[in-house]
């Protein structure tokens, strides 16, 4: 399999993390991409020119990040990444869901503060996508005891967007008022496939 990936994307390093978690990673070539860029390869299996984008051994193109790791978890049954039924399954897509609102919110809001000329950046943008993970920050605070103790793609995509806060958003000190959910953080931040994943550099 190949992925074309970004080592600062949120999204594409939940992919990894999955993979390392089901022990998939070695089957995994990973192909540095520069998403700013698009290059022809990236646009010719992702029409959308985002990353991740995984090329499977069949020859398969998948993307986005719910998709390709949804198959990383088909390919090894049974796990817990994917609870197949009942109320765990909803928790974990729910979670995935929160995790994934947090990285568009951030990434959002990343760009217009970096590539949009100063003279035609929106506060009122930029205001709205930091109140977004604000507000999922304080939601996490709540449910960190219970809902996030069990490692699935859900408590993956929290942790990757956590990850991206610290990589762009250090300023912010979202740990300030998350003591519960630093701690969880803290935690699952210690997992190889986090560590194994993290971003060194700042493009």
């Amino acid at each position: 399999m190949k992925l074309r990936y970004s080592r600062t994307s949120p999204y594409a390093r939940k992919v990894r993390v999955v993979s390392y978690e089901l022990g998939l990673d070695r089957r995994v070539e990973l192909i540095s991409t520069d998403t700013w860029n698009l290059p022809d390869e990236l646009l010719s299996e992702n029409p959308l020119g985002k990353v991740p984008s995984l090329r499977t051994e069949e020859g398969v193109v998948l993307y986005d990040s719910p998709v390709i790791c949804e198959y990383l978890a088909s390919l090894k049954q049974p796990n817990g990444l994917f609870p197949q039924t009942g109320p765990k399954r909803w928790q974990a897509l729910r979670l995935q869901a929160l995790g994934d609102g947090m990285m568009d919110a951030s990434v959002e809001r990343f760009a217009e503060k970096n590539f949009r000329p100063v003279e035609q950046q929106s506060q009122d943008w930029l205001k709205r996508m930091q109140a977004s993970v604000t507000r999922s920050l304080d939601h996490l605070e709540t449910i960190s005891g219970n809902d996030l103790e069990e490692v699935t793609v859900g408590s993956i995509a929290v942790a990757c967007a956590l990850g991206y806060l610290d990589l762009r958003f250090a300023e912010d000190h979202w740990r300030s008022g998350s003591p519960q959910l630093t701690r969880w953080f803290e935690g699952f931040s210690q997992r190889p496939s986090f560590t194994g994943t993290a971003a060194d550099i700042q493009p």
